[in-house]
């Protein structure tokens, strides 16, 4: 059977992506595959601007599994804007305040964030060992989201063979303090791949174009609901 690398995400601040505006920076219920991928990058100390290391991990197929997809929390603070007229098209928000100068302007903004998840990942499609090693012994600190969101638990990562993400998900490692007789089920899982007859399509924002200006494409995910949600 192929091999599969499946990990755990655990964190009690989540905030997985969403299409961002000046005001408000919204989350989804699940990290996509530019989440998932971005963070495997930091465990094996890839950076940003590397942008062969990171196309590199493009051939990856990535599935994630939820267990506890957490609440809601709605985050008010400030930030420091740029005036239309000065940002004058930038490539990044960097550049546009590095342009901008002393003529920016702060503003109140939401963030939104998940309380308490619990995910499973899947990877497989190339080598996996370098990268549950990386996993195991992160070069840069992994975090679900934002920096203010790092993991509450290590991600456990171990090689399985499996038919598929489904099958591999059975593998994970759940936290100690979520296991025993309150331990969650899987309820869904999102797929690069189809999983089968009772999937559903939908589509995310989350296939990376340059991850260092904030570029990302809509691409097809597979959804299949398996638990119950009560």
């Amino acid at each position: 059977m192929p091999e599969h690398l499946v990990f755990t995400l655990a964190a009690s601040l989540a905030a997985m992506g969403e299409l961002a505006g000046h005001e408000r920076r919204g989350t989804l219920l699940w990290p996509g595959r530019s989440a998932v991928l971005g963070l495997v990058a930091a465990a094996q100390g890839i950076r940003r601007e590397d942008r062969a290391g990171l196309a590199a991990l493009e051939p990856l197929r990535v599935a994630v599994g939820v267990w506890d997809e957490g609440v809601p929390l709605r985050d008010y603070h400030t930030v420091e804007t740029v005036p239309t007229a000065a940002a004058k098209r930038p490539d990044s928000r960097p550049e546009a305040l590095r342009r901008a100068g002393q003529g920016t302007n702060t503003t109140i903004t939401l963030r939104d964030y998940r309380v308490g998840v619990l995910y499973g990942v899947v990877l497989w499609g190339q080598p996996l060992a370098p990268l549950a090693d990386a996993l195991r012994q992160p070069a840069f600190a992994l975090y679900l989201g934002r920096k203010s969101c790092p993991l509450a638990v290590p991600p456990s990562p171990r090689i399985v063979e499996a038919e598929g993400a489904v099958e591999a998900l059975s593998n994970l490692q759940l936290p100690p303090f979520r296991e025993g007789r309150r331990a969650p089920v899987l309820r869904l899982v999102a797929s690069d791949e189809p999983l089968g007859a009772n999937e559903r399509r939908e589509q995310r924002q989350d296939a990376v174009l340059d991850r260092g200006t904030w570029h990302f494409a809509s691409r097809a995910v597979h959804v299949m609901h398996i638990g119950d949600r009560a």
